[in-house]
């Protein structure tokens, strides 16, 4: 199996250091945060992995490059690592089903993480909404014509469940919590999410920790929650578990 390692300005050492500190937090969503703090600043970059239906997935580990789901990736994979060591281990098992790096059961779509890392990961979006959440259907992979955005990946057919922005008020601001992993929901044919972040609670402040794509940022920021969901659909909510 191939890999590509780039730990930008990390080295083995320092990240050993991180992750035996961040094991220390006993609040799973915390630790999440304690360890997507690092990445701020970090450059965004699209398609950072390598493989597709034509070329060999390499598992690929790049820390000086991020897009937004790879972002929560390392910092999930982290959550449950140790030392360096059990990270390396840890990204092929978020990141790909039965831990087996192949592009077809790469976790491709944020939902993927319900489907296959519900032993890491719950779906609080019902939870959270208090009787506002929506449920659709989705045809994964698949656009409107019968065409589809990854060729060589199938159909999946999945039930979404989402919260409007409209519907994101004070209680389900309260129900949130930090370390919550959110997905931006996705109007679109063949997509669950638009995007993905971290949500953030500190003080009077709640902030979408993301890898921004925007032309004025191009890395991860910390932007304001509500003011970010603006003109976005709305929210799916999946939150790290205890183990």
């Amino acid at each position: 199996m191939k890999e590509e390692n780039h730990l930008g300005a990390w080295t083995e050492d320092q990240l050993d250091g991180l992750l035996a500190e961040a094991f220390r937090i006993m609040q799973p969503g915390e630790r999440v945060e304690f360890l997507s703090r690092p990445f701020l600043g970090t450059k965004y970059l699209e398609a950072t992995l390598t493989g597709d239906a034509g070329i060999p997935e390499a598992c690929v580990i790049n820390l000086d490059r991020v897009d937004c789901l790879t972002l929560l990736e390392y910092v999930e994979a982290m959550r449950r690592s140790g030392t360096y060591a059990g990270f390396r281990e840890n990204i092929k098992k978020v990141r790909y089903r039965d831990g087996e790096v192949d592009f077809k059961k790469r976790n491709h779509f944020f939902t993927d993480w319900k489907a296959f890392n519900s032993a890491y990961v719950v779906d609080v979006t019902k939870y959270v909404a208090a009787g506002n959440s929506r449920d659709v259907t989705k045809r994964l992979n698949e656009r409107h014509d019968g065409t589809f955005l990854l060729p060589g990946i199938p159909c999946r057919l999945r039930e979404v469940t989402y919260i409007r922005s409209e519907n994101v008020d004070d209680t389900v601001m309260k129900n949130l919590r930090t370390g919550d992993y959110i997905g931006i929901y996705s109007k679109k044919d063949g997509l669950d999410v638009s995007h993905t972040g971290i949500l953030v609670k500190k003080r009077y402040r709640v902030s979408l920790r993301h890898a921004s794509s925007v032309k004025k940022h191009r890395k991860v920021i910390d932007e304001d929650f509500r003011l970010y969901l603006k003109a976005k659909p709305g929210i799916i909510v999946f939150r790290p578990r205890d183990y």
